[in-house]
């Protein structure tokens, strides 16, 4: 069992900055990465940020050089530092962790998802 869970998440004006957290907890060995997904209504999920274990990240195109993701491995925690805000960036932001741990009893990978946080950039 696999739990992870966002915060950080509001309004803000464009231009303004937020800073989501996400936290995996529950019985796993490791964690091999962890990523930042968003859905806007109407819209398909989409990558914004990835995060490696060993630190190496990947960033989409319309968040490059304004979001950092990060991670303290320690506490099994990503965080996602966003900067000059955007409209558009308007969206559900959810956090995923693939994870080696325990599934049905057996050791295998996994993909779970946390819940969501809203984030609301008005003009």
């Amino acid at each position: 069992q696999v739990q992870v869970v966002e915060s950080g998440g509001g309004l803000v004006q464009a231009g303004g900055s937020l800073r989501l957290s996400c936290a995996a907890s529950g019985r796993f060995f490791s964690i091999n990465a962890m990523g930042w997904y968003r859905q806007a209504p109407g819209k398909q999920r989409e990558l914004v940020a990835t995060i490696t274990s060993g630190g190496r990240t990947n960033y989409a195109d319309s968040v490059k050089d304004r979001f950092t993701i990060s991670r303290d491995n320690a506490k099994n925690t990503v965080y996602l530092q966003m900067n000059s805000l955007k409209p558009e960036d308007t969206a559900v932001y959810y956090c995923n962790a693939d994870v080696l741990g325990v599934k049905s009893g057996s050791v295998s990978m996994g993909h779970y998802w946390g819940q969501g946080t809203q984030v609301t950039v008005s003009s």
